[in-house]
């Protein structure tokens, strides 16, 4: 298998049926440098404009409409020693009534230690002078071309992947998405330092980062929605709104999953996951809400 250091020369707002940036064969291992999410590269140079300039599209050969690719996230590493977030929460994740008192938003500027691999304001507030966090990098935004060769803004997302802003989407995880395109066509950017559930800052730390990640094509997989496994964990992704229709796609992706790959009939699999499911909110800032339907591997048997 062979590795690539992919240096784009192009940036994309959208997700879709794009012209290749770069061709691989199936397996191999790309290496890339992303953008923040406002276009900004390791030297704070402006080459893009936001919403989240996307890296690629990358064409897998071998994959067609109806496989997988798989993305093994193999490793995440900083790049510039600052990032930023909102300095307030979303309007839509507080009481209507509560809106008004939210002071004006604004950026807030981040210090990334690379040594030390933490992150803490660079001007701290009142209260969090000694805030400090360790160092929790995940893809943002990354996916394939959608169905119907349409092309979709990277500030969204849906069955193909897209801005779901889910905080295991980090290294060590392995994701499947639905391929509907010749090639795959993958795209990856918006990478964070760290991020809380639901991104409700409308950020997670942007920033940058050197990115690797291993493609590779499973014929005929039959999935609707996105797939994802840690060590030691299962996931579903449902992109949508309500949050509420997002939760009805990635519990239907999982027992579809539970039935395909660990051979629980749908009345076994409500008795596991009406116990011990997990459901995790990635984004509830963008167009479509992201929601993770979780479930740990200690009480799945493969068949």
């Amino acid at each position: 298998m062979t590795t690539h250091r992919f240096i784009p020369t192009r940036f994309h707002n959208v997700i879709g049926s794009l012209s290749p940036a770069l061709h691989i064969a199936d397996g191999d291992t790309v290496v890339t440098e992303t953008l923040d999410a406002a276009g900004h590269d390791k030297d704070g140079i402006k080459q893009a404009s936001g919403p989240n300039p996307m890296n690629g599209p990358i064409f897998v050969e071998g994959a067609e409409p109806g496989d997988a690719l798989k993305v093994e996230i193999i490793s995440m590493i900083p790049t510039r020693d600052t990032g930023f977030t909102g300095s307030v929460v979303a309007a839509n994740v507080v009481d209507p009534e509560a809106v008004r008192d939210l002071p004006p938003r604004d950026i807030a500027v981040w210090a990334i230690d690379r040594e030390a691999l933490t992150v803490r304001l660079s001007e701290p507030v009142a209260g969090l002078e000694n805030f400090v966090l360790p160092l929790a990098p995940m893809i943002g935004c990354f996916g394939v071309a959608p169905r119907l060769r349409q092309a979709i803004s990277t500030a969204t997302s849906g069955e193909y992947g897209g801005n779901m802003d889910y905080r295991l989407f980090g290294p060590g995880t392995t994701v499947r998405l639905p391929v509907s395109a010749a090639g795959a066509l993958f795209f990856l950017g918006d990478c964070h330092a760290v991020q809380g559930d639901g991104e409700i800052v409308g950020t997670g730390v942007e920033t940058t980062f050197e990115v690797t990640v291993r493609l590779t094509v499973e014929k005929k997989a039959g999935l609707i929605w996105p797939r994802g496994e840690t060590a030691e964990d299962i996931f579903t992704i449902g992109n949508a709104r309500p949050l509420d229709q997002a939760l009805q796609h990635a519990t239907s992706e999982m027992l579809n999953w539970l039935a395909s790959d660990y051979g629980l009939d749908r009345t076994a699999a409500s008795h596991l996951l009406g116990q011990v499911v997990r459901y995790d909110v990635g984004n509830v800032f963008d167009p479509a809400y992201t929601m993770a339907c979780r479930v740990a591997k200690k009480w799945l048997v493969r068949r």
